[in-house]
């Protein structure tokens, strides 16, 4: 299996010395309540409110964090194996066209009622082999790279930040931001919500803490890539004011071999985000 730099298994780049921090990259943690309203501005000099409302509490990542935060990244990234495999299918008008035909051709074949009713179920099963096997390089790739050192890629180079959603006392949440200096923008990456705590706004407060990172750091532009195949992700990105700028039905995932078989039964739909803070 081949391992892509951490550029290319997370979507965005940033390659810097450790050295001064530019203005606002150090800042004090937040407490957030109840999310505020989709379209709602974000003013770079306003200090976030320190209010306790829900109970979650949004700081920057420390080391004593790393069992926390890989615990959450792997469970959400395994969540991926039955959406993709299951859910995914019904977002693939071709591959389902594609797999009618191999159960009639099986028919056809074999006049077989047995076997034929049999071919969706072992279609299904193959659609869960690879993308349980896919998934799973791709989760080993991002957990030597960027995942395994989190202070190295996110807190020291300038225009990163790691942050962690504490509620009583327990990390519930994480997410990234890593600048790009060639087109200044800031990327927003690995978040994800431990599944017991989904439903209290802590997904909108964390992606509301990497706007406004951006904003007091003067990026043009917040980014973002998904392969979420929920369409409440989306419906998140969107509350936040992203707007999609493209979309690929031949995404290669970090970890992929791209055989035939595998392509066959392993595919997944990627989508690109942006949302405007200025223009440059």
């Amino acid at each position: 299996m081949h391992c892509s730099s951490p550029k290319m298994v997370c979507e965005t780049k940033i390659v810097a010395d450790e050295h001064e921090a530019i203005p606002g990259t150090k800042k004090e943690p937040m407490m957030w309540g109840s999310p505020a309203a989709p379209g709602a501005a974000l003013s770079p000099a306003a200090e976030p409110k320190d209010v306790r409302r829900d109970g979650v509490f949004i700081r920057e990542f420390e080391r004593g964090d790393q069992e926390e935060v890989l615990r959450i990244f792997h469970d959400g990234i395994m969540e991926r194996i039955p959406n993709s495999a299951f859910r995914g299918i019904w977002q693939q008008p071709r591959t389902q066209f594609l797999y009618a035909f191999l159960t009639v051709m099986c028919f056809y074949m074999t006049k077989s009622v047995t076997l034929t009713c049999c071919a969706p179920f072992i279609l299904m099963g193959a659609r869960y082999y690879y993308s349980r096997k896919v998934i799973r390089n791709y989760l080993e790739c991002a957990l030597n790279t960027d995942m395994a050192d989190i202070e190295a890629y996110y807190m020291k180079p300038t225009g990163s930040c790691f942050w962690v959603a504490v509620l009583d006392g327990r990390v519930v949440g994480i997410v990234a931001a890593q600048g790009r200096e060639d087109d200044n923008t800031v990327e927003l990456r690995r978040m994800s919500v431990d599944s017991r705590y989904r439903g209290k706004g802590i997904a909108k407060a964390l992606g509301r803490r990497v706007l406004e990172y951006a904003m007091r750091n003067n990026y043009a532009a917040v980014v973002l890539g998904t392969t979420a195949v929920k369409l409440a992700a989306h419906k998140l990105y969107e509350s936040l004011g992203f707007c999609r700028t493209s979309q690929s039905e031949d995404y290669r995932l970090p970890g992929m071999s791209r055989s035939p078989l595998e392509r066959l039964f392993f595919q997944i739909r990627h989508s690109r985000y942006r949302l405007q803070l200025r223009e440059e």
